[in-house]
């Protein structure tokens, strides 16, 4: 086997020196909606380019004995069986601008809101090879989101990961958000990628930002909910790649991935159409890999440049023991958990701070707020123990003290409820929950 591939890269190289070497051809045997089974491409890699038909484009994400399998990006619903397929033996790239900032585009470098393409666009590769652990440096500089109850309880340090998770309707988009929006004057870049959104969710996501001043400094990549499985599939990767540029460069960059959930649901479908043999919930052998090699892009690097990722994944029902959060949670470093029953109660961010974990804690915030944060902690998670217990008791028979800790604990979580785009300094923070605990 070892000696066979070492004569066809030799009798490669050999075609490439007399500039007589020509595509390898193959036909299409299998179509089932976008992914195609095509025999004849014998030296086809993973990840090759390849041009099917009159017009359509596609990747090889899968090889076998005698056929490999082409994952169609354009035109599939022009392609027959008895297709042509040229192996072009370059690698699939994505296409990026340096003027992305401030648009909203796809991995093809067009402009999603104008329908125009960039002039400037140069191939991105959609993945690289991971970062070496020993570039990595330790995670100890504060990401500020704004929001009192991430920043003072569950901090997120640039280069962590910090997984935001609840039902729908809860708002983690939301939090995901107000981050980028208080990023304004912070020299960082963020990246909200979005999968499988509409367009009109897309739009108002636009504006929203837009409005606040954000979009100065983010781009949104975003895979619509009526484009190609496969690219909605490789939106992440192309969006960590861009990140990974601009660390590399020195800069700080902020990455939202809305949401992973659905890239599971996306891979699942991809696999099955594929015949990959299901496993859990019908999800691929290879799903936990699929989220881990994406989300190991965050770090800090030793060249002063970071990746911070806040990765949301919705549940159902509250569940967060299902398969897809509990392989992302065991990847990221901490967690934040929304709950719909706080959510309707009218606490906004609905944050369930009894569950909710930072990995990182103190070590990405200053003495003052590592201090105060921890007192703040302590006591209302004390507080959430016994407020059911006593919600209904008759206050007249409480000791002081118990009435003393109910109504301390009740301004507490008074003090973290906050309106969507309205952040605060840790000054503010700072100041107004000193007061309290004093």
């Amino acid at each position: 086997m070892g000696r066979h591939l070492d004569e066809l890269i030799t009798r490669k190289i050999e075609e490439i020196q007399k500039q007589n070497n020509v595509y390898q051809v193959g036909r299409v045997t299998s179509v089932k909606e976008y992914i195609l089974e095509v025999a004849g491409l014998e030296e086809a890699a993973f990840m090759e380019k390849v041009k099917i038909g009159a017009g359509g484009i596609g990747y090889v994400s899968s090889i076998r004995r005698h056929s490999c399998m082409v994952a169609v990006v354009t035109g599939a619903g022009s392609i027959y069986v008895g297709d042509q397929a040229v192996a072009t033996g370059e690698q699939f790239n994505a296409l990026y601008s340096e003027d992305s900032i401030g648009h909203v585009i796809d991995i093809f470098g067009h402009d999603r809101m104008n329908n125009s393409s960039f002039d400037n666009v140069r191939p991105m590769e959609i993945e690289k090879a991971p970062i070496p652990i020993m570039d990595r440096g330790a995670v100890k500089r504060p990401m500020e989101t704004g929001i009192a109850g991430i920043d003072l309880i569950y901090p997120v340090g640039k280069g962590q990961r910090q997984l935001i998770v609840g039902d729908k309707k809860t708002g983690k988009t939301q939090i995901g958000l107000d981050a980028i929006a208080n990023q304004r004057g912070k020299q960082m870049l963020c990246i909200y990628v979005a999968v499988g959104k509409t367009k009109k969710n897309i739009r108002d996501v636009y504006q929203q930002l837009y409005r606040r001043g954000a979009m100065d400094h983010t781009m949104i990549v975003a895979a619509f909910n009526d484009d190609p499985s496969p690219m909605l599939y490789l939106t992440p990767y192309v969006a960590l790649s861009i990140a990974e540029d601009y660390m590399m460069a020195g800069a700080d960059v902020l990455v939202v991935i809305d949401d992973l959930k659905r890239h599971a649901n996306i891979h699942r479908e991809m696999s099955l159409l594929m015949g990959k043999a299901p496993s859990r919930e019908a999800y691929p052998a290879d799903i936990f890999y699929t989220h881990s090699r994406l989300l190991e892009k965050g770090c800090q690097h030793k060249d002063g440049g970071s990746i911070t990722i806040l990765p949301i994944v919705e549940t159902k029902g509250g569940d967060i023991t299902a398969y897809i959060p509990t392989n992302i949670i065991s990847i990221t470093d901490g967690q934040i958990i929304l709950s719909a029953k706080n959510f309707q109660k009218g606490q906004k961010p609905a944050v369930n701070y009894g569950l909710s974990v930072s990995r990182l804690g103190g070590s990405v915030q200053t003495d003052e707020m590592k201090k105060l944060g921890a007192v703040v902690r302590r006591e209302l998670l004390s507080y959430l123990e016994t407020k059911d217990v006593y919600e209904l008791a008759n206050e007249d028979e409480m000791s002081a003290e118990m009435r003393e800790k109910l109504r301390r604990g009740k301004l507490l979580l008074s003090g973290l409820n906050q309106y969507k785009y309205s952040p605060m300094t840790q000054e503010q923070i700072i100041q107004r929950f000193s007061k309290i605990i004093s």
